[in-house]
């Protein structure tokens, strides 16, 4: 099928479906690479995670091997992991603190700035030759906010700014959230795992609250089983205002122009900072001690923004932002095959969170996203059931249509329509103009929920 025929899309009549050939079609799959992971920004890393000089991370990014290091002039660099010689990776491990690297191949080496430092049998070459035009080269574009690096191999793509202004609002609360802490770190350790399955499953997954009680009904049960233990009067096993179609109406689903998307919902068991009744009450002192503090600096009604709601962003194309009670992590989901994914995933905490709370915040992370969690091997079930669905081929559409005919919700499916808009735009060619919400709502562009609703 061509590009434009991938995708039905009739708001005023309810009706959006995706070919499944978009899960399944290798030559869609190579289009994809080209169209849309060469020209849009991509997360490489956080600050915190080369903190000192000479520290660094080897990443791939798109398919290309990077080094993101400080330093030993304290600016943080993103680096080909490529020797301008003969190619070879002089980056031999996946982190470190170095004052530069070593090619294995001529031993030709280079300084922790990418500088080319020393050439073994230098006098071999002629007058001409020149050092500096050696030195490890850069992608076209690399740029940060609040902390996070992106790069993108498109010297003319608009920039990281512009690009993830639509979301800025949400990220900026949860980045705010944690300056009364000392800001945030990335804890040391990657969770890596992959699925065989195709990568925008996941990224539907991702962000996707309709499937929690169906899928997820172990971790619902340990959750009930705790809060039981405890005695918690009125158990509420999620934390969530999200329990009956009245409370549903107070969370929210939205999207965005460039195709970001998510939900947004109230919850209980934040460590920044609306207390769980699961805790004990030392423990929620000091939330509620942090939460004033938000509150003197920012304002109540930003602090409980900040405080009370769980927020879950997709930058597209793949990058997910997850600030909710089960903790705050970045997750990145690249595409290996049109059948396999490889799932990257970082958890982050406040610098000087009270460890109690640094506790409670790693046994709801681990638990329920951790790769051997109570969550994450169900969705990877449930993932890779549907990717061997798809060999069905006389069942050609998926129905991606849940809430088109009402303000939407975290369990309808705008976010996912969202991607999928911005997704069709680019392999047609015309990423700019991509329309991702259903319909004009009346409801403003703000992001934020209701708090008196």
């Amino acid at each position: 099928m061509q590009p434009s025929e991938l995708i039905i899309d009739r708001p005023d009549e309810g009706v959006f479906r995706v070919h499944r050939s978009s899960m399944t079609s290798h030559d869609l799959f190579e289009q994809e690479r080209a169209k849309i992971f060469d020209h849009c920004w991509l997360y490489v890393g956080h600050e915190s995670e080369v903190q000192k000089p000479g520290e660094y991370r080897r990443r791939t990014v798109a398919d290309r091997p990077l080094i993101f290091i400080r330093g030993s002039d304290g600016q943080i660099r993103v680096l080909y992991n490529s020797c301008t010689h003969r190619g070879a990776s002089v980056c031999q491990q996946d982190e470190g603190q170095a004052t530069g690297f070593t090619c294995i191949y001529h031993a030709w080496r280079f300084n922790n700035k990418g500088e080319l430092a020393g050439v073994s049998d230098q006098e071999g070459y002629g007058d001409n030759f020149n050092k500096a035009a050696l030195n490890l080269k850069s992608p076209p574009r690399v740029e940060h906010y609040r902390g996070m690096y992106f790069v993108n191999y498109d010297s003319g793509a608009e920039s990281l700014e512009s690009y993830i202004s639509p979301v800025r609002e949400l990220i900026d609360l949860t980045m705010d959230s944690a300056e009364v802490l000392g800001g945030w770190r990335i804890l040391s350790g990657t969770a890596k795992y992959s699925i065989k399955a195709n990568w925008k499953i996941l990224i539907e997954n991702s962000y996707d609250g309709y499937h929690l009680p169906s899928v997820h009904q172990t971790y619902i049960d340990y959750l009930m089983w705790r809060q039981k233990k405890a005695s918690v009067q009125n158990p509420n096993p999620t934390g969530s205002d999200a329990r009956d179609s009245s409370s549903l109406k107070r969370t929210r689903a939205y999207a965005t122009k460039n195709g970001h998307g998510g939900f947004l919902y109230r919850a209980e068991g934040r460590a920044i900072a609306n207390p769980s009744p699961l805790w004990p009450e030392e423990t929620r002192r000091e939330v509620l001690r942090v939460k004033s503090e938000l509150i003197a600096k920012f304002g109540e009604q930003r602090a409980r923004q900040m405080s009370e709601v769980s927020r879950t962003i997709c930058i597209f194309p793949n990058f997910l932002f997850q600030d909710s009670q089960t903790g705050f992590r970045f997750r990145q989901i690249w595409p290996v095959a049109p059948d396999m994914i490889d799932v990257v995933q970082w958890d982050l905490v406040p610098r000087n969170e009270q460890q109690d709370l640094f506790d409670a915040r790693m046994e709801y992370s681990l638990a329920f996203l951790g790769p051997g969690g109570l969550a994450t091997p169900d969705d990877a079930e449930a993932l890779e059931q549907c990717q061997r669905g798809f060999a069905a081929r006389e069942v050609e559409w998926s129905d991606i249509s849940r809430g088109m005919k009402r303000p939407a919700q975290m369990n309808d499916e705008l976010q996912m329509r969202s991607f999928w808009r911005q997704w069709h735009a680019w392999l047609k060619g015309d990423p700019k103009n991509a329309f991702t919400d259903d319909i004009d709502r009346g409801a403003g562009n703000s992001l934020l929920i209701n708090l008196e609703a």
